[in-house]
């Protein structure tokens, strides 16, 4: 029998950024679910904050080299790849010196909301999808953490949905208290489309705040996970109009058997 195949997206995993709950998970969430059987692949943004050196990143040559358009700019996509020894685990890392040559992850020094971080969750969900299609991976899970993520079950559901690595994918969405106070551009509606993308799948988007871009992010996903013990009331709110699947938050010791059981719960086996 052919092991399911899990890809993780997640915004941070430690030790590449500093130790945090959601870094926690992204570090052994995936060492996890590869020693209950399953195939994973794990991606993250190349935050300007991750040692290169010390992590030992690499670019992937083979992957690299295509150019994302995002409002009519090209932006080369650069992958990068580190093994987590003890895990046997790879991470790869989505790259581009434009949106992640900084030195801070989300806001700079000063503590501002970096203005370009509409097209940075833009440019980290269409280059993961990207680098999977060129891996030729189908996976039949697509776990996403963290906001900048918000885009990619929109993305698997309505434009990459005739592809066939991503056709039957089930998509799960983990929320976080990540809430930020600011919002996106007021072009983002038109910068995110993509062929396949419909105006109905666009409403949360004209208002592109915390808020709505995860709702838009719940609607397309198959399966919601409560990461996190404290959650936005408003997104609870919405949460509670959802007929999908939904794992309440779990404690650190029973998380990944959980998590575990909630995939092949979405996947129709036992």
């Amino acid at each position: 029998m052919e092991k399911a195949r899990v890809l993780f997206v997640q915004q941070t995993i430690m030790p590449y950024l500093k130790e945090t709950h959601m870094s926690k998970i992204g570090r052994y969430l995936p060492q996890g679910i590869q020693e209950r059987g399953k195939e994973i692949r794990t991606f993250m943004p190349r935050f300007g904050s991750i040692n290169e050196r010390r992590n030992q990143l690499h670019e992937v040559i083979r992957l690299s080299g295509m150019n994302l358009i995002i409002n009519d700019t090209d932006h080369p996509l650069i992958i990068k790849v580190a093994s987590i020894q003890q895990a046997r685990m790879q991470i790869y890392f989505i790259d581009n010196d434009d949106f992640f040559q900084r030195k801070f992850t989300i806001k700079d020094k000063a503590g501002r909301f970096y203005d370009d971080n509409d097209e940075r969750s833009i440019f980290f969900s269409r280059g993961v999808l990207e680098t999977v299609k060129k891996l030729g991976w189908a996976p039949d899970i697509v776990h996403c953490h963290g906001w900048i993520s918000n885009l990619v079950p929109l993305y698997v559901k309505r434009a990459y949905k005739d592809n066939p690595l991503f056709t039957d994918s089930k998509v799960i969405y983990s929320l976080y208290d990540d809430d930020f106070k600011d919002t996106f551009k007021a072009d983002f509606e038109k910068k995110l489309k993509l062929p396949g993308i419909t105006t109905k799948d666009m409403k949360y988007y004209k208002t592109a705040n915390y808020v709505n871009i995860t709702k838009s992010a719940i609607d397309n996903s198959d399966g919601i996970i409560i990461g996190s013990e404290k959650i936005n009331p408003e997104i609870l709110e919405h949460l509670s109009t959802f007929k999908k699947p939904i794992l309440e938050y779990q404690g650190k010791d029973t998380y990944i058997d959980a998590y575990n059981d909630f995939y092949n719960k979405i996947l129709g086996k036992k």
